[in-house]
Parts: structure tokens; sequence; C-alpha cells
């Protein structure tokens, strides 16, 4: 096979000696076929060819610059003096109104043979977008059954009637390229429906193409794949595995050897090209699998057009043994024809039934296809993964990797047999969906299920495959040598405050002269702003840091951190309320493994959890999540009502700062939830009880199916509110940890989760497992990152020293560990809060 690259076509038709092509060999182009559609659109050399004037093609009257009439007007569609050699047209009623793209396989230009492949694209008047779909179930569904037949032979009959005249109109006699006899082509032709069954084509292209498609790079690519494996299917006869390997044609070659001569079928004297041609055409139409016969029609009479063009285009191949040849062709077409619509006919007549009974809908129980074949032909993600190992429809458990950049994955099995249906990581899960990528380990299932049998209340999975993703941290080169400090406030790829400067900065220097680079006063809030610091070759370039040191650095102060003993005594006899997502949860387990040194109990609770063996029994830490958003928005518990719940069971409760409620989450809390906690605090005697309002989070900023996405003006939007409750929470006297700005500037590195909101994750360790807290280490007074001094915390890394890794470690008894070292920076300024008293601020 000689395959010409898209583009390429001058060149192969330069550099290949069509001549000396052997009978065997198949190029995928049609040199005719290429010069008659080569124009814009490839249509309106039809419209200017003064040989086809009075002749009334179906094709768009916009094709030599005129304007195209929009979806559903049929005020300015010509139908000129069109008349089908198929069915009588109804322009009324039914009617289709759609741009129904479709793909061509012509397999031979002398005599015309083509082939009408069952997928196409379409778009109604309802869609902005085009989707691929089946053209019979697509036809069937907008029409009903008689009048979906008719426009789908009206489809094949415009778009033969076409590559006639085109391979008419650009015949060369004398031409080498007439010797290609197993030459094929790929076309697309886009077809529009204006009201009636009858279409106009208004693009013909040599080449497939997905242009409509939402995603014409992701999509388009896998049915392409599709349809080419089709045509090289439908194109190749199979091989038995016993029989002797040889060239498809060589067998065909065989049996024209055989059956070929004047002693052939009707007493014709086929040459051997014809011969071969005639065997693919029988093979093909005994076995056409997703295809079927567009040209020649089975119709026994002739069209107006083909006529028109008997009379116009006289040529050797419409006489005498070529003649005799076409007639073979047809009479071979409507034999294998007859056969198929006896089947075709016994069919219809059962779904007819089907259709009157059921209103129009073929969707019967028990009528569905089993699933009997329940694996998965191939696995197509956008960006491509290598798998490991490579990819079999046998083989269940793949492992791949990305690079740190890579946030989401777009992910589209598909399954050998039709029948079968695929759900992504769940029983009603969607077929196929852009999934965020999650520093670390992730875990994507793949169910191929059987929903043949409608009754089921469950549907059956049939196979699971599982694909372990893994995603690097961001690239690191480490610091040997001289380096610079530098810092960012928010990433460039995601500008929430167009306002201020993105990406790395060079470090400002003293504010005035003799003022020291490091702060010397403990910060007296949590929303202290600051920024993200990093020690670099050159802050023109990110990929010169050493990331493993990257350290939160507020301005001008520094959050203390306690060491253990001094962490268990601020928490001593204290009880600590924890209302929110699985954000603020994960907070109260950093705290809980802080100060305990080891964290024995985990889960992912979704109602209420209280702990009363935190610091040897001596704090009491309780927990309610909300909100229940999986609930209906009518049996939601509330706001106050989950809050006096809260308190309830963790009564009794001292009106002071021994008592501590730390609300927030992500992006539910709004300022009216800090007026109702204030005032259920005043109803239940708690008002003088520290307050912590954990605000808003990055999150919900990548594009996932299945839920809520926000552009970047709504994260934008979402940061002047993050502003606003902060300024509420103050004005009420309450603490508040600003998780928003420490996440925004690193908003690539959430962990698993498709919220792409989580910046912690609690993973099981073995005994023999040191607790790896942190890759956190307290930024010494006058220290930079990479160096190791003592003296008090100005920030935080995430790189421990050795001394203090030492002491969180505790007793290496730790059953789970709290990791995430961007929910490790703002858990310990919650602490650091939490135990201002015991540092003198």
């Amino acid at each position: 096979m000689l395959v010409c690259l898209s583009g390429s076509e001058k060149s192969c038709l330069r550099r290949v000696s069509f001549s000396h092509l052997q009978p065997h060999q198949r190029v995928n182009m049609i040199p005719g076929l290429v010069g008659a559609f080569s124009d814009v659109d490839g249509l309106c050399r039809f419209q200017t060819d003064s040989r086809l004037a009075g002749l009334a093609l179906r094709i768009n009257p916009s094709a030599c610059g005129s304007p195209l009439p929009k979806l559903g007007d049929v005020r300015h569609v010509a139908h000129g003096d069109w008349n089908p050699a198929t069915t009588t047209l109804n322009l009324v009623s039914p009617g289709l109104v759609a741009m129904v793209t479709v793909y061509v396989l012509v397999t031979s230009v002398t005599p015309l043979t083509a082939f009408l492949h069952h997928t196409g694209l379409v778009r109604t008047s309802e869609d902005t977008d085009s989707h691929t779909t089946q053209l019979k179930p697509f036809l069937l569904q907008q029409l009903g059954p008689d009048a979906s037949h008719e426009a789908l032979d009206h489809v094949k009959e415009v778009i033969g009637q076409v590559l006639r005249v085109a391979a008419l109109t650009n015949e060369e006699p004398s031409s080498r390229h007439r010797w290609c006899l197993l030459c094929f082509q790929l076309m697309t032709f886009t077809l529009q429906f204006s009201g009636s069954l009858l279409p106009i084509i208004v693009k013909a292209e040599t080449d497939l193409h997905f242009d409509g498609l939402r995603d014409p790079g992701f999509d388009g690519q896998i049915t392409k794949e599709f349809i080419l494996e089709d045509a090289l299917l439908f194109l190749l006869p199979a091989h038995s595995g016993q029989a002797r390997r040889k060239s498809p044609s060589h067998s065909e070659t065989d049996d024209g050897q055989r059956y070929g001569g004047c002693g052939g079928t009707y007493g014709l004297c086929l040459p051997e090209h014809q011969t071969l041609l005639l065997l693919q055409f029988v093979r093909q139409l005994r076995t056409p699998g997703p295809f079927e016969l567009l040209y020649p029609a089975a119709s026994p009479q002739r069209s107006p057009i083909q006529d028109f063009l008997f009379r116009s285009f006289p040529r050797a191949e419409e006489s005498g043994s070529g003649l005799h040849f076409s007639a073979l062709l047809d009479r071979v077409c409507s034999h294998y024809t007859e056969q198929r619509n006896q089947t075709y006919r016994t069919n219809e007549a059962e779904t007819q039934t089907g259709w009157d009974q059921h209103s129009g809908s073929q969707d019967l129980p028990g009528d569905r296809e089993r699933c009997v074949d329940p694996h998965l032909r191939q696995l197509y993600t956008d960006p491509p993964l290598t798998l490991s190992p490579p990819f079999s429809p046998w083989v269940k458990d793949y492992r791949a990797e990305v690079p740190f950049d890579v946030v989401t994955l777009r992910l589209r099995p598909e399954p050998i047999s039709p029948a079968c249906h695929i759900h992504l990581d769940e029983h009603r899960g969607p077929r196929t969906a852009n999934y965020p990528v999650g520093l670390g380990n992730s875990i994507i299932n793949i169910l191929v299920t059987d929903e043949s049998l409608t009754t089921e209340p469950e549907l059956i999975v049939m196979t699971i495959y599982t694909l372990h993703m893994y995603r690097e941290s961001r690239p690191s080169l480490p610091m040997f040598g001289e380096h610079v400090m530098c810092g960012f406030v928010q990433d460039c790829g995601l500008v929430v405050q167009p306002d201020q400067p993105c990406g790395l900065e060079p470090l400002p220097g003293p504010l005035s002269p003799g003022e020291p680079q490091a702060p010397t006063r403990p910060c007296t809030s949590g929303d202290v702003p600051g920024r993200w610091v990093v020690p670099c070759l050159s802050c023109a370039d990110n990929r010169t840091c050493d990331w493993r040191e990257v350290a939160w650095q507020p301005e001008g102060c520094y959050h203390p951190l306690l060491d253990l003993p001094q962490l268990q005594d601020c928490m001593m006899y204290r009880k600590v309320m924890f209302i929110g997502d699985s954000t603020n949860r994960g907070m109260m387990y950093f705290l809980m493994e802080r100060v305990n040194s080891s964290l024995e109990d985990w889960g992912k609770a979704h109602d209420s959890l209280v702990y009363r063996n935190v610091n040897q029994g001596h704090t009491h830490v309780s927990y309610s999540y909300y909100p229940q958003f999986w609930l209906e928005q009518s049996h939601r518990p509330t706001f106050q009502r989950a809050l006096e719940q809260l308190i309830l069971r963790s009564r009794p409760l001292e009106n002071s700062r021994q008592s501590v409620l730390v609300a927030g989450g992500v992006q539910w809390l709004k300022t009216n939830h800090l007026r109702i906690m204030r005032e259920v605090l005043e109803r239940e005697g708690l008002q003088d009880i520290m307050v912590v309002v954990k605000s808003l989070g990055m999150g919900f900023h990548l594009p996932v199916d299945g839920i809520r996405s926000l552009s970047l003006r709504g994260v934008q939007e979402l940061y002047r509110e993050n502003s606003n409750i902060i300024t509420a929470a103050k004005h009420y006297g309450y603490e508040v940890i600003d998780t928003f700005s420490v996440t925004m500037g690193r908003y690539k590195e959430f962990l698993q989760g498709r919220c792409a909101c989580h910046f912690h994750e609690v993973e099981k360790l073995s005994f023999s497992k040191a607790p790896l807290h942190r890759k956190m280490k307290l930024l010494r007074h006058g220290e930079e990152p990479g160096t190791r001094t003592s003296g008090t915390g100005t920030g935080f890394s995430d790189q421990p020293t050795l001394q203090h890794q030492d002491q969180w470690a505790g007793s290496n008894s730790s059953t789970y560990h709290v990791r995430g070292a961007v929910n490790q920076v703002y858990s310990q300024i919650l602490l650091s809060r939490l135990c201002v008293r015991d540092t003198g601020n």
C-alpha cells in the first residue's frame, strides 16, 4: 500500500509512476477525484463548467461566492430541475432541518463504485456543535421508518451523481493514472437539509474532516481512526492464520485466472483488470461491515441526470465491453441488494409494528443486542498517555505518568462491541470525561457494562479496567552554589488579580537603611498578606528553582511554630469544633496528628465525627460536614441547624477561648453565615469562645465534566468575595486564616479529587515508615530557604529541619499521615493562632 499523506498529493503525483503499479498494489488517492474537487469547497467548478449547462445538480448555490442560506431557511434554496430516480420527494412533511456530514469511500472511478460509512456528524437547528452519530438511527429518530429510508436514498443519490460528474469531467483517457486499479479515496461530504427530505451538498473534500465537532482534535481524531480502520478492513480481505500469507489481491488474481476469460459469466470476455475489480466489488458487497453501497444504485431505471451524462460524455468505457462490464456490475449489485432487501423487509415489518405500538420508540426491553464481548478496543486520552503495559483488550490494569504541568486528562474508552456501554468510575458515570489529575497517585476505573436488559434495576458490570495515574511534582533544580531569592503571589497561568504582577519576581530589598531582610516580630493575624518564596538561579526561569525549598513568607512578620510539648500544653483541656467541607476536615486531621504526633483514626466522613482521644484524652475534637450538597435542596440541613447540632454534641462548653469553633470550606461560605454564627453563639451563651474563619480557597477552576467549572472571571469574583468575608469576620472579632491567598499561587498543586480543591490527602503508613510531616520546615529568623540554622520561625517551607522532623515523627507509630505542603502551611497558621497566648502575641 502506498500512503499519500494529507497535503502531499501533488508530490505523490509527481513521484509515483502509476503505470508501474502492480495489480495488487493499493494507493489511498484517486488522482482524478483529487483534481475534480480541488477548488474552494470542491463544488464551484460544477457550476462553471459549460459542458454541464442545463444539469441541475443538488449542490450549494453559494459554491462560487453567493451567501449560503442559514440552517432551516428554505426560501433561498433552489431545487432546480432535479428529478430523482428514487421514490417521490415530499417537500412539506415530514422534513428535516439539519447539517449532516457523511464519509464516502470511493473504490473505483472507471467504473464508479463508492460506499457510504454508517458514521456521520449531525447538527440540528437546536445544536451549537456537531456530534458524531450513526446515520440510520439519527434519521429514524428524526423522521420515522419510511421517510428516513427515503432521506438516506436521496443522500446517496445526490452524492453519487456528483461523483459521477466529477469522474467524467476530469477524465483523461490517455492518463497513466487510469492504471491504478485498486486506488481508493476517502471523502467528506457536508449536506444541508432545509425542511425536506432532499439535501444539497455544501462542501466536498478529498479527505476526512471533522471541523464541526466541538473538539475536532480529540473526538475528530478518534472518529477518523475508526473510519480508517474500517476502511482498511473493508478493502483488505481477511486471511486465515493457517493460510499461506500473501497480498490481498494475489488470491483475487488467482480467482481471476480461474474465472476470467471468454468463458466467464454471461459469456463476457473480461480482461484481467476488470476481473479483479469485479471480484473486489463482489467481496465488498458480501461483507460490507459498516459500509453500504452508494454507487452504483440498485434502481432498475436511470435518472434524467444519468441520461444527460451518457449523451454529453460518450466514452469507450460506456460502449462495447465497458458498457457490458458496467451492466454486469449493475446485475451483481441488484442481486445482492435484492437478497438484503428480503431480510430488511422482514425486519422492517417487525420494527414498524414496534414503532406503532411504542409511539416511535425503538428502544424496546429485550430488543437490544447483548454485550457478548465486554472488552475495550482502545483507550483514547488527551494528552496521549504512554501506558504500561501497552494497551491490550485483555489487560485490565495500567499505569501512566504525566508531568507536573498536565492538570487535566480527557478520557474516552471505546468498546469492541457497540452493544457494550462504558461508564467511568461508577455505574452511572459518564462515557467520556475530563479528569483533574492531582499530584501523586490517582485511580480511574473504567466499567464495561451490559444494559440490554432494561428491566433490570441495575446495569450489569462485565469488566473493569483500572488506570493508575501518577502526576509528577514540580521539577526542581537543587541549589549547589549562588542563588537569588524569588517570590510570587499568583501564577501567570491563572491571573486572579489583573492589577498585580504574576510569576517569579526578585524579592525586594530592605524597606529602609539598616532594616533587616527577615522579619523579627510575630504576625498579629492569620490573614496577613504574604507570598511564596523560593531560591532560584534566575527569577526569569522557574525551571532553575529548587521547589523543594519553597516557603510561605508573610509580609513583615512570621507565624510562630510551637514544638510538641508547647503545642500539647496549648491544647490542654480545650474543645475544638470544626464545621465545613473536606478542606476544613483536612485541617482538623492535621491538628490531631500534630498534637498526638500520630494519627490513629481517620475517615472521609460526610456527617459528624467526635474524637476524645486527642492529646491523651485532654483535648476534645468534633466535626460536622456542611453543606450536604448531595441532598436535594429542600432536604439539606441549614447552616444554623448543623451548627446547633455540633454545639449540642460538643457540650459541655466553656464560654471562653478554651472552646474553639473553626468554620469554612472551599467556596460555600458567605458573609450571611458569619451573621448566623454570631446569632447562634449568642443564643447558646458562647459569645466569648474563639472563632476561626477559614476563608475561601482555590478549586473548581478546571474544565471538569459533571461539576461546575469557574471561568477566569468567576475566579476573580471569588477573590473579591473572599475579601468581603475577611472584612466581615474581623468586624465580628473573629480570627481569619486566608487560605485563598495561600492556595492562589499554587493552584496546580491540588491532590486527588474532581474539584481540584483538595490540598491535603490522608495516606496510610506502615509501622516501619516514618511519618513524613513534614516536607515542611520552619524558615528561621534571619534564614533563607536551603540553610540550616536555629532560631524562631518566620514562615513555612516544604522541607523540615532534621531536628523538628524528629520531634514531629514521634514514636513512628502513626498509621495515617496528612500529606500536602499547601494544606500544611495554612494548618500551621491555624495552630499558631490557636496558641497565640502561648507565644506572647
